[in-house]
């Protein structure tokens, strides 16, 4: 009789099939599902030139905001004009820069390394901001390029104990693929079915007969995304079949570092939008030219620093009179303000391409039905550089492994239930850390190095003393993060040679705690919380009863469906598109109404 087989020999066995199977199937979804390149033609036909006996009407338009939003809306009520009906443009900005949230800042204030302070990134499924950068010929770089440092790129999941998921860019893609698909099952394939499916009902919105929409709830409900955006995201995962571990420790790193909120607080659209990152990219120099770009080439009156305090409707014309602020022109000889410019212009319409809380201004007479205020996620933003790695000793590696096994990218989940043969557990204090990519300047020589710089040859001696190269560092967070915590997830050995010379830079251990060269923070409100809803404000506000022209009309209904600078980008172009319906230009669309839905 043939002896026993070895049950551990049986498993192994069993398990290198299925690992056989599991690869054959990457391959098939592979093929199944390819990459597509975004479609960078123009989405929308402009109106064809006719002949005007009477001349052009000319409609005064005043955009408030130049984010993505209000760049959007110039640019496509530029392109939707025709020859009998054209827009004169008025953008007003607030701040001394185009782009809203997506804005950047120089590392050690060296023009020649700027680094995203908001948004960071855009996918290829924005047909927008992708379509944009193409027309406007900004560089693109895609995320892997962007990144450079000297160590291999290692993505963990840290559960505020422990990391519950690692994934290296050295390893072959099948090799995490099988493995990933080994610790979770079909759930990765699951969730990447859905959300094709569900942002395949979304973009439906930049088409006929959908757009242009003048409720975002009817078009919500006319896609079928209401059952999304109507559940949470964990309640609409497992109802899709996606497995409660895989949700919570992949998912929800997702959405925890896209919008700072958990799977049981934030709805199932968004959480399906966290999924869609094929193909991420940004532009070099930073995502705000796309905006710039927008501005410039729609022919709008650009004025920045300039704060709109209040609108006023004369209802005998039914025009609105904007009166506005602009910021002290400041004499840099005598640092001294030399005059504050308050002006008053009409207009036929008014675009608020902000959310109404934050833009200080008031309605006379006060609207009909004002959108109610939305908390917004106030995000706590860190940009510092150092020469010191990210501390194993923090993050409780602790087994003698090499430092690649070490994560470069840090995202966080929470931790699991706490129970009697556990310690308990608390929640990160960050959301996300990323090691974003390696950074030089130029200094000035040192008298001696540092006794903890890592040995040199006397053919480098020259060239770092003149040039240091550290890590940048960005960490998102819900609270201040104080210098000492910062310290503490640093190694205590640097990798790179301390700058000893240069102003403010970071000290050995043995003389200061620092271990920090530069830091920039900023705390924004950078996005709504997104709980399950399925009403959304009205996108217009106040309309022209006579003429059914003018009105005052609404961007930020978007941002509680869907918060990225691309919907943003979606949402000034809608209104663009319902705007120049009333003038009687045609992009398509169901008939125009003035109800919204409101909260």
């Amino acid at each position: 009789m043939a002896p026993p087989e070895n049950p551990h020999r049986a498993l192994t066995w069993r398990r290198v099939s299925l690992l056989g199977l599991l690869l054959g199937l990457v391959s098939l979804i592979w093929l199944l599902y390819p990459s597509q390149s975004p479609q960078l033609q123009v989405l929308h036909k402009v109106p064809a030139l006719s002949e005007c006996p009477d001349g052009p009407t000319v409609h005064n338009v005043a955009i408030i905001g130049a984010g993505s939003a209000g760049s959007s809306a110039a640019y496509y009520l530029n392109e939707f004009q025709s020859s009998c009906h054209r827009a004169n443009i008025t953008v007003y900005e607030r701040n001394d820069y185009v782009g809203g949230r997506s804005t950047t800042v120089s590392v050690y204030d060296d023009p020649n390394e700027p680094v995203e302070l908001g948004a960071s990134i855009f996918v290829k499924v924005n047909r927008n901001l992708v379509n944009a950068a193409e027309k406007f010929d900004l560089p693109v770089q895609s995320m892997g390029s962007s990144r450079k440092i000297d160590i291999p790129e290692v993505l963990g999941v840290w559960d505020g104990d422990s990391f519950v998921f690692k994934q290296s860019d050295a390893t072959n893609s099948y090799w995490n693929l099988a493995k990933l698909f080994w610790k979770y099952g079909l759930s990765p394939l699951t969730t990447q079915n859905l959300m094709k499916k569900t942002v395949g009902s979304f973009l439906k919105m930049y088409e006929e007969p959908h757009f242009p929409f003048a409720s975002l709830t009817e078009a919500a409900s006319d896609l079928d995304l209401l059952s999304a955006t109507g559940a949470t995201g964990k309640q609409f995962l497992a109802a899709n079949g996606v497995n409660e571990k895989f949700a919570h420790d992949i998912i929800q790193a997702s959405t925890r570092v896209n919008y700072a909120q958990n799977l049981d607080q934030i709805h199932g659209l968004e959480t399906m939008v966290c999924m869609a990152i094929e193909g991420a990219m940004s532009i070099q120099g930073g995502n705000w030219q796309i905006f710039d770009g927008m501005i410039k080439t729609s022919g709008a009156n650009l004025l920045l620093n300039t704060t709109v305090t209040s609108i006023t409707k004369t209802p005998e014309t039914e025009k609105y009179t904007v009166k506005s602020t602009a910021a002290p022109v400041i004499d840099p000889a005598q640092d001294i303000s030399i005059t504050t410019t308050t002006e008053d212009n009409v207009y036929d319409t008014i675009i608020l391409a902000a959310p109404l809380q934050f833009a200080s201004l008031d309605f006379h007479p006060p609207l009909p039905s004002p959108p109610p205020a939305i908390p917004y996620v106030s995000l706590h933003v860190t940009l510092f550089t150092s020469p010191y790695p990210l501390s194993r000793t923090f993050f409780n590696i602790t087994d003698g492994r090499s430092a690649e096994e070490m994560p470069t990218t840090i995202l966080t989940t929470t931790p699991p239930p706490p129970n009697p043969n556990s310690n308990t557990k608390k929640q990160s204090d960050f959301f996300s850390i990323s090691t974003l990519r390696t950074v030089s300047r130029r200094h000035h020589p040192s008298s001696s190095p540092s006794p903890h710089s890592p040995p040199s040859s006397p053919n480098q001696e020259q060239e770092q003393q003149n040039t240091t190269t550290e890590y940048l560092y960005k960490i998102f967070s819900p609270t201040h993060l104080s210098p000492e915590w910062l310290n503490r997830i640093l190694d205590d050995t640097p990798r790179f040679r301390f700058p000893v010379s240069f102003p403010n830079s970071p000290k050995p251990p043995s003389t200061t705690s620092s271990k920090i060269s530069w830091t920039h923070t900023k705390i924004w409100d950078s996005y709504p919380y997104l709980p399950p809803r399925r009403l959304f404000d009205a996108i217009l506000l106040d309309s022209d009863s006579d003429s059914g022209r003018g009105g005052v009309w609404y961007t930020a209904g978007i941002e509680t469906f869907v918060s990225t600078m691309e919907t943003s980008s979606l949402m000034g172009m809608d209104v663009a598109g319902l705007v120049s319906r009333t003038w009687g230009e045609g992009v398509g669309g169901k008939e125009m109404g003035r109800e919204g839905e409101e909260l």
